[in-house]
């Protein structure tokens, strides 16, 4: 029912939630434990056997269900509201996907290892992820305006929250005192330590294959959108 507050596809999104945070921290959470009993390669995979499928399975979800329950504002009439939107949503995969420059260790074709770094995007904010989550997920909560959207809006804001706690964690445990040392040079906060004088940004930094197959994806995402749509509707969720 689209016309009524928390139709059962809001339950549905909260539980998929709730387990994609489970399995996608849990795992992060245990990959020490994980690496030393089957390997940091077997763990990679492993985590990408179960994370994969669980956020497929969460976008298919997203898609098929983004207007349910009450909209509560309309702005897609605006002019120039769409170019806003996609704006925004091209900035956020700049923040998205340079977090993990090494495809190779993703792939588990290098061994998978937590990296301690500074440069390119990591000077604007030391969680990237978690900036780019946000970014998205207000753009498409504009766009659609759904209780719905919002909901799993906040949600995933919510669990990449959780994640910049957990990550720098992650790395305390990892690194100790040297960590805390990249922590005083960077912020969370998107610029914070650039405004405030304890990181630089260097341009040059971002000119790198990363960057170019972001920007790549980016317009073929744009061009593929509405194929992407009719796919997903197929799925009978």
């Amino acid at each position: 029912m689209r016309d009524s507050w928390f139709s059962a596809s809001h339950g549905i999104m909260l539980l998929l939630l709730l387990g994609f945070a489970i399995a996608h921290s849990g795992l992060a959470a245990l990959r020490g434990w994980g690496e030393s009993k089957i390997g940091a390669r077997l763990y990679r995979v492993f985590f990408a056997l179960v994370s994969i499928p669980s956020a497929t399975v969460l976008i298919i979800y997203f898609f098929n269900h983004h207007y349910d329950g009450l909209i509560l504002w309309q702005v897609q009439g605006i002019p120039s509201i769409k170019a806003v939107v996609w704006s925004l949503s091209a900035i956020s995969f700049f923040f998205l996907y340079p977090a993990t420059f090494n495809l190779l260790e993703i792939a588990a074709i290098q061994k998978p290892e937590i990296h301690l770094y500074e440069t390119g995007i990591i000077r604007i904010t030391r969680h990237p992820q978690m900036v780019g989550q946000v970014i998205w997920c207000i753009a498409h909560t504009l766009w659609i305006g759904s209780t719905f959207t919002l909901l799993t809006s906040l949600g995933l804001i919510a669990h990449h929250v959780f994640a910049v706690w957990h990550g720098d964690r992650r790395w305390y445990q990892r690194y100790g005192d040297e960590f805390l040392k990249v922590k005083e040079r960077t912020s969370v906060i998107p610029f914070r330590a650039i405004l405030e004088g304890r990181q630089t940004l260097q341009w040059q930094e971002f000119l790198c294959p990363a960057y170019l197959g972001v920007t790549a994806f980016i317009a073929l995402l744009w061009w593929g959108h509405p194929w992407l749509i009719a796919v997903t509707a197929r799925v009978p969720w």
